[in-house]
C-alpha cells in the first residue's frame, strides 16, 4: 500500500479492535470505528478516527481482533502543505494527512494529530498522533 503510516517512536501498545474476519488490513493503514469498537479501513477523508493498524490482518484468516495504535509518533504521507505545530486529520488519497489550518474543511473532532515538521505534498513528515475524537458539539 502507498502511504502506510509507519511507527517512529512507540508510546504504549497496541489496543485491541474488533475487525471482519473476512477483510485484510494492511500494517499501517488508518482505521476508522464503527459501534462497538469495531475498527475499518479509512475510506473518505474527514471520518471518525480509530487510529492505525499495528499489524497486517489478513482476509478470512480466523482473526477477528486487530491491535490499533492510538498514540505514538508515525512518518506519514503530507497532502497539501503545512508546517509545524500544525493540527492534522485524515485526507485523500486514501491514507495521507492534511492540515487543518491549510484545508480549513476538517472538523476538531477529526484531528488526528500534530504535524512535527514542516512538508508539501507527496513528502513524508512525522506526526504525533494523538486522536482527538471529541465527537460533536
Amino acid at each position: 500500500m502507498a502511504g502506510e503510516a509507519t511507527l517512529f517512536v512507540k508510546y504504549r501498545d497496541p489496543i485491541n479492535f474488533t475487525v471482519a474476519d473476512g477483510t485484510g488490513i494492511e500494517k499501517g493503514t488508518f482505521l476508522t470505528m464503527t459501534d462497538p469498537m469495531t475498527a475499518i479501513a479509512v475510506s473518505a477523508a474527514n471520518q471518525t478516527f480509530a487510529g492505525i493498524a499495528s499489524a497486517e490482518k489478513i482476509a478470512s484468516n480466523g482473526n477477528t481482533k486487530l491491535g490499533v495504535f492510538r498514540n505514538g509518533i508515525f512518518k506519514v504521507l503530507l497532502s497539501g502543505s503545512c508546517v509545524v505545530g500544525d493540527p492534522l486529520g485524515v485526507a485523500l488519497p486514501l491514507n495521507c494527512v492534511a492540515s487543518v489550518v491549510a484545508t480549513g474543511n476538517l472538523s476538531g473532532s477529526r484531528i488526528i494529530g500534530t504535524a512535527l515538521e514542516t512538508g508539501a505534498t507527496g513528502e513524508t513528515i512525522l506526526m504525533e498522533l494523538n486522536p482527538m475524537n471529541l465527537g460533536t458539539v
